[in-house]
């Protein structure tokens, strides 16, 4: 009887030292693995910009005429008839500086948190880290603040602004904490809209609520003369310190022929700085938590 060939030594057994070595299922999964496929991120961002505008005749221009009509309608509200602009310098500066960073904030969070359920195709048949579609959603919508800081600077640049160093820096500072805290929280409710989906609906109520907890139709020296010392207890809201860092990139440098002083949180850049820690403590919690019911999605969709 002939013996059988052990496998181990077989023609054509690979030796051990010279497999690769072995990796967890979901190393190729996360935000790494997102920005490893970067390619099919640039097509997933490409895509929703596609099919935010299939069919529309004016297309692209609606991303100067939403922010535009959203700025008319502060302002006339609370221009013309409270008449906020004659105690705020620039009122129209100070206003849409803070609209865009709002806005920003707003599209990640809402459209991010509909990510998943929205590409359901997807997320059941590709092979992809299902976190690339929140993010794809940050990036359409840090793709649309382009148009309107091209209308800030152009009304800035009219009121006689000029760049700082400092200003730049809170400018960087302020859409870094955006596109953190933005994308950890569409991984957060995005995982949590799978199995709820009333987070969706709830998502756009609290929207709604945070554009009146900042700075935006309203200055913070309002809070400052209000609140007095407890107005410090504001700046814990980092969407407040991103918008009040948009204001001194761009509203504080303007040309101010009021006559009334600017009045800025003590330390603003280093608030943002702390902030923006905080704002990838959320990443971090929103990708963990993701991770932890990414297996669970595709059943349940």
């Amino acid at each position: 009887m002939t013996d059988v060939a052990d496998p181990a030594t077989a023609v054509g057994a690979v030796d051990e030292a010279d497999l690769p070595p072995l990796r967890p299922p979901s190393a190729d999964n996360g935000l790494a693995g997102v920005f490893r496929r970067r390619y099919l991120l640039k097509l997933l961002v490409r895509r929703e910009v596609i099919a935010r505008y299939q069919g529309s005749v004016l297309g692209l221009l609606w991303s100067y005429i939403n922010p535009l009509s959203q700025f008319f309608i502060y302002y006339f509200i609370m221009g013309a008839i409270f008449q906020l602009h004659t105690d705020i310098p620039n009122f129209a500066i100070h206003i849409f500086s803070a609209l865009v960073i709002v806005h920003f904030f707003a599209e990640t969070l809402n459209a991010g948190v509909r990510a998943i359920v929205r590409n359901r195709g997807l997320v059941v048949k590709m092979a992809m880290p299902r976190e690339m579609f929140p993010v794809a959603t940050m990036l359409v919508s840090l793709w649309h603040v382009v148009p309107q800081l091209f209308i800030l600077l152009a009304a800035t640049l009219v009121s006689g602004w000029r760049p700082d160093l400092y200003g730049m820096a809170c400018f960087v500072v302020a859409v870094l904490m955006i596109m953190m805290l933005g994308t950890g929280l569409a991984l957060l409710f995005s995982a949590a809209n799978v199995f709820f989906r009333d987070v969706g609906s709830a998502i756009t109520i609290i929207v709604n609520v945070i554009r009146f907890g900042v700075p935006m139709i309203y200055s913070y020296e309002m809070v400052q003369d209000r609140f007095g010392w407890f107005a410090q207890y504001y700046l814990w809201n980092p969407i407040a310190d991103a918008v009040i860092l948009f204001q001194r990139a761009f509203w504080t440098g303007a040309d101010n022929n009021t006559g009334n002083e600017i009045v800025m949180p003590d330390h603003i850049l280093y608030w943002g700085l702390g902030m923006l820690g905080v704002s990838a403590v959320v990443l971090l919690i929103g990708q963990l938590v993701f991770s932890r019911l990414e297996n669970k999605i595709p059943e349940r969709l």
